[in-house]
C-alpha cells in the first residue's frame, strides 16, 4: 500500500512522489554473491537517509561509509558521519582533499573571502537569478564520486559495488549545483561503470525527490536524524537561516514532525 502523498511547492513547481517501500525492501544480488555499497556520507539528513536505505537493502555487512574534508569552515559534518557510522556499526573511511579547492573562493571553504547568505536557496535565486550558489564547491560531487569508486574498486575488487549519493531535486533546482543533477550524475555513472570494468556503479535514489520527500523516506527508515548535521555555520546550534538549515526546517515540517536533531 503506498505511503502518504506529500506535495512541496519551490519556485512555483509542485514536486509529487509515492514512495513503495516494496522496492526499500528489496535485497539485490550478483551471482550469488550480495553487492556491497559504499556511501558518500556528510553527516547530513540525504547522505545519512542514503545509509539507512543501503543499510535496509544490503545488510550492514555489506556497507561501508566513506567521508571526504574539502576544507570546510568547521568538521562538525565529518563527527556526524562518524557517529552515523558508530550507530550501523559500519566501517568507515575519511579523505582530506582540501587541498584541491585551495584556489577556489567558495563561501563553505575556510580561506574564503565571501560570507555565507542567509536566506533559502529559492531566494537566492530569485534574487540573482538561475546558476550557481555561493555554496557551489567547484566539481566537489565529481571528485567525491571519482574518490569513492576507487576505494570500491580497492576495497571490494571482485565485488559489484553501488556508490550511493543523497543528490536531490532540490539541490539542481535553478541549476543551483550543476554537479547534483540528474545528466551530470548519470554521465559520471557512465564513466565510473567504465573505468572499472562494469564492477562500480552510481545510485541516486533521490534524483526525482524534494527534501521532504527525502525525510520521508528516511522516517519510515527510523534515519538517525538525531546524530545528523546540515548548517553551514559551525556554531554549538545550527544557525537556522542558511540555506541548507531553511530547506532542512521545511522538509521536516512537511512531513509535519519536529526535527530530532533540534
Amino acid at each position: 500500500m503506498p505511503l502518504p502523498f506529500f506535495a512541496l511547492a519551490r519556485r512555483g513547481i509542485i514536486f509529487k512522489y509515492d514512495i513503495q517501500l516494496s522496492a526499500v525492501n528489496q535485497l539485490k544480488k550478483t551471482g550469488g554473491m550480495m553487492k556491497k555499497a559504499i556511501i558518500l556520507s556528510s553527516g547530513g539528513v540525504d547522505s545519512t537517509t542514503c545509509v539507512s536505505l543501503a543499510v535496509d537493502r544490503l545488510g550492514a555487512d555489506n556497507v561501508v561509509t566513506a567521508s571526504i574534508f574539502y576544507g570546510q569552515k568547521h568538521k562538525k559534518e565529518i563527527l556526524a558521519a562518524r557517529k552515523v557510522a558508530e550507530y550501523y556499526h559500519l566501517r568507515h573511511y575519511e579523505f582530506d582533499l582540501s587541498s584541491l579547492f585551495q584556489y577556489s573562493n567558495c563561501s563553505l571553504l575556510e580561506g574564503s573571502t565571501q560570507e555565507i547568505v542567509h536566506e533559502s536557496y529559492a531566494e537566492q535565486i530569485e534574487k540573482n537569478g538561475e546558476g550557481k550558489v555561493s555554496t557551489y564547491v567547484p566539481f566537489r560531487n565529481g571528485l567525491m564520486l571519482s574518490t569513492a569508486a576507487s576505494l570500491a574498486a580497492s576495497l571490494f575488487e571482485d565485488d559489484d559495488v553501488d556508490i550511493y549519493i543523497g543528490a536531490h531535486a532540490d539541490d539542481a533546482a535553478g541549476d543551483a549545483y550543476a554537479d547534483c543533477s540528474e545528466p551530470f550524475l548519470k554521465a559520471m555513472g557512465d564513466a565510473v561503470s567504465i573505468g572499472t570494468y562494469g564492477k562500480v556503479h552510481l545510485a541516486f535514489p533521490f534524483a526525482k525527490l524534494n527534501k521532504a520527500g527525502v525525510v520521508a523516506m528516511g522516517l519510515k527508515l527510523k534515519t538517525p536524524y538525531e546524530l545528523t548535521w546540515s548548517c553551514y555555520e559551525g556554531g554549538e546550534k545550527p544557525c537556522g537561516t542558511c540555506g541548507t538549515c531553511i530547506d532542512r526546517a521545511a522538509a521536516f515540517a512537511a512531513n509535519g514532525v519536529k526535527d530530532p536533531a533540534l
